[in-house]
């Protein structure tokens, strides 16, 4: 990207902020696959904002430990405070996702609406940085924004323009419109295991997972 946004001043109102324009319709998009994760031991967590969903992940999985990146100081800085009960696991990144050296291997990547403040050749370049690190069985956790067809289609249209044009005037994000995650996450090995919508659509929260890697066997 030609200049990184900066999240730190939506960072303290934020959570209000979303709880004013949408409720808690976007907290129960992150929540959703929880109980799916309790088996998980080292995750990447990606643009987790303040920090709501890391800290019920690190308190329902007391097995796991994290490492969570974001480029928003202020935004790890509330995160830590939210998770501090669980530090001992948990390690932050303050940088972009996009330069982050993932120091694997991760059984799982959660991207709750982090995915979609990418550009479509950002995005590609971040999961072909990520999926080397990821063990046989990983799974990636993805919400986002989506733009349904039918009656929908337009209102959706309408509400995602109206975020974008938000996010640049008070962070100066670059992206317009919603890249598309799902070719780049299939063409590395993932597929889509699971997924649930809501609000008639607009939301999406998707479980993908990797394909065991063939074993290497040596030669006769």
């Amino acid at each position: 990207m030609t200049s990184d946004p900066n999240f730190n001043p939506i960072a303290r109102p934020y959570r209000w902020l979303e709880y004013l324009t949408l409720g808690r319709a976007l907290e129960r998009c992150r929540l959703h696959f929880l109980p799916a994760l309790l088996n998980r031991k080292k995750a990447l967590v990606m643009g987790d904002g303040d920090g709501r969903f890391l800290a019920a992940l690190l308190a329902s999985n007391p097995h796991i430990h994290v490492d969570a990146v974001d480029i928003s100081a202020t935004m790890l800085q509330l995160l830590s405070k939210r998770c501090e009960v669980n530090a001992a696991r948990l390690k932050t990144h303050h940088t972009s996702a996009l330069t982050f050296a993932p120091i694997g291997p991760y059984d799982l990547v959660v991207t709750h609406f982090f995915l979609d403040c990418l550009t479509q050749s950002d995005l590609e370049t971040l999961i072909a940085r990520i999926t080397p690190a990821l063990a046989p069985d990983a799974l990636w956790l993805v919400s986002d924004f989506r733009i349904p067809q039918g009656p929908m289609h337009l209102p959706a249209h309408i509400v995602v323009r109206s975020l974008y044009l938000a996010f640049r005037i008070i962070t100066g994000l670059r992206t317009v419109r919603l890249p598309d995650h799902a070719t780049p996450l299939t063409q590395t090995g993932l597929t889509r295991i699971a997924h649930h919508y809501s609000l008639a659509g607009l939301l999406t929260t998707e479980l993908w997972q990797c394909k065991p890697r063939p074993i290497a066997l040596a030669p006769p």
